[in-house]
This record gives structure tokens, C-alpha cells and sequence, in this order.
């Protein structure tokens, strides 16, 4: 049993963190912070939610949504993001994926601790593809009894002359030269569709999920890139998997209904392709209209969204 005390959480009653340690990385101390929001009535079943890039847990309603079918839910902030970030940390710096396992290990056997036996494994984008990975690596895992990917991140978003002779380089670099920056080549339509200070409904930290992202460390394109590689080779997972994807990727160059009706961040018929080479039980839901985390699209679209995912946990879990 781990002897650690819950905290009251940022986002107010019924939300409780827990801070968890490990040993010192390239940057030094690193902690990972794990969000819980119970039920109301106990249950042996959980989820546990991985965030994207640029990211951290914020989405109240997706909590709520799952403690309402009868789940505990529970979130990690990685290492280096939100309530994770540390002084002397660059936000978001990792070299490998993998690095996040420590987090989901240790998050997975709270979780079994606290009296579940029974955990959906989700995760959006980039937490997204470290799930699938995750699935794949630990393919008898005790709890993990679904995987839900919410648009995650299976390619880069790039014409396929970068992916074949621009990629590779940049990941080569990556690893020799991990501080380095280059552009992103983010959206910066993607943050005002959804903050409520601009264009969206959304209250987040500005700080830990910025709006604006121009240069990006290619360490972290070297670890995406190498991750992606045992995707697009075809990996195998032995629990139910649930992809979800938004019917179309748009790249506006001004802000418009595209921004607030399309992925604007992955292309999502990349998402499709690498999840039908996935071996295993898996399932690919495409939602009209969605952003690139489903659940803060437009209300119809994520009641959508919501009613797709529980219909699906009810039929194969």
C-alpha cells in the first residue's frame, strides 16, 4: 500500500492530487502528479487518463462523465507538465516516450491499491500513442482491462516528403543535440478555439497548456518519431482498443469554422491507417465534427463523443 496523502486539488471539490517522486533525470528532481475524483458510489472500476503535448488535466467534464457510468477516475500530470513542472525543468522535455512509464507504473498500481480490479487505460495524443505503447509492452497487465485513444498521435502531420527525408534527420539530430528548437508548425488556431478567453468555452492554465508553441526541442521529435516507428510497424494489444478520430483535418489560415469543426493539430487519416495496423481487438470511431481532443469539441458533438465511447465500454468490456 503506498502511504501517501491525498492533497486538495486545483480544480476544487471531489478533485485530490498526489504527488509522486523518482529519481533524478538529465534535468535533475522529477515528480509526476496524480488527480483523483471518486465515484459516488464504490466501485471496482477505473480509468486512467494520460494527456497530450502541451497539455495537462484539466477536463472536469470527462470525470464527471465517467464517475457518473460508475468509474473512479483518475489523471496523471506527467513529468514536466502542469502541476508536474518544476523550477529548473524545461516544460514538456523528455528523450524517450518510455520515460513516462515510471508515472503510469506506479499511478496503475495506486489504482489496483485502492480497491479496482478493472481500469480503461486512455489517453489523448501524444498520451495517445504512450498508451498504445504501453498496451503493447505490458500485454498481461493485471488491471488494464480497455485502452481508449482519443486522436492520438500515430504520425506527424507533415506531406510525406518531410516524413521520408526531413523526419529522419531531425530525429538523428535530436538525439545528438537534444536542446535544440525548430519550429513546431502547431496550429495557433487550436488554443483560441477552445480557451473561454477566446474563441472557446474552456477555462485552463495559459501557462501549462500555452496557446502558442512556435519552437518545439527535437529531442522530443526524436523520441515521438522513434515511438512512431514500432506503430507503423504494427504492434499488438490484447485488450479491447478504442481509436477515435474527427472526421476531417483542416489547416485554416485564419481563424474560422474550420478551426472549431476539424483536427487542426494531427491528420486524421493518418490515425485511421496506423490503427487498422494495430493487431488485436480494436475499434475506430469517426466523430463529425470533432476538434483534436474530442472532448472539448462543440456540446453536441462530445454528448457525441460520450455516448459512442460508453456504448462501446458496455458492449466489449
Amino acid at each position: 500500500m503506498h502511504n501517501k496523502t491525498y492533497q486538495s486539488d486545483i480544480l476544487g471539490a471531489g478533485y485530490e492530487q498526489l504527488t509522486l517522486h523518482y529519481p533524478d533525470d538529465f534535468e535533475g528532481k522529477v515528480v509526476a502528479t496524480l488527480v483523483r475524483k471518486k465515484a459516488e458510489k464504490s466501485t471496482q472500476k477505473a480509468v486512467l487518463y494520460i494527456h497530450g503535448f502541451l497539455d495537462y488535466f484539466f477536463q472536469t467534464e470527462m470525470a464527471e462523465k465517467f464517475n457518473q457510468q460508475g468509474y473512479d477516475f483518475y489523471a496523471l500530470d506527467l513529468r514536466k507538465y502542469g502541476r508536474s513542472h518544476l523550477p529548473h525543468q524545461k516544460f514538456y522535455n523528455l528523450r524517450n516516450i518510455q520515460e513516462y512509464y515510471a508515472e503510469m507504473t506506479e499511478a496503475l498500481e495506486i489504482i489496483g491499491n485502492e480497491g479496482h480490479d478493472h481500469v480503461l487505460l486512455a489517453g489523448h495524443s501524444t498520451g495517445g500513442l504512450t498508451s498504445t505503447l504501453y498496451v503493447a509492452h505490458h500485454p498481461n497487465h493485471p488491471l488494464i482491462k480497455a485502452l481508449w485513444c482519443n486522436s492520438p498521435f500515430y504520425d506527424f502531420n507533415m506531406p510525406l516528403w518531410k516524413k521520408k527525408l526531413a523526419l529522419p534527420r531531425l530525429s538523428a539530430l535530436g538525439k545528438r543535440f537534444p536542446n535544440l528548437r525548430f519550429p513546431s508548425e502547431l496550429s495557433k488556431y487550436y488554443g483560441i478555439s477552445i480557451h473561454k478567453d477566446f474563441k472557446g468555452e474552456w477555462d485552463f492554465n495559459l501557462e501549462w497548456k500555452k496557446p502558442n508553441y512556435p519552437l518545439v526541442y527535437i529531442s522530443f521529435v526524436h523520441a515521438i518519431f522513434e515511438a512512431q516507428k514500432e506503430i507503423h510497424q504494427g504492434v499488438k494489444v490484447s485488450v479491447p482498443t478504442l481509436v477515435m478520430r474527427s472526421h476531417q483535418t483542416k489547416n485554416p489560415k485564419k481563424f474560422n469554422i474550420d478551426a472549431q469543426t476539424s483536427d487542426v493539430i494531427l491528420d486524421v487519416k493518418d490515425i485511421l491507417i496506423y490503427a487498422n495496423k494495430i493487431q488485436g481487438p480494436v475499434t475506430v470511431i469517426t466523430i463529425q465534427n470533432g476538434l483534436h481532443d474530442l472532448v472539448l469539441s462543440s456540446p453536441p458533438v462530445r454528448a457525441e463523443v460520450y455516448k459512442k465511447l460508453f456504448h462501446w465500454l458496455e458492449t466489449n468490456t
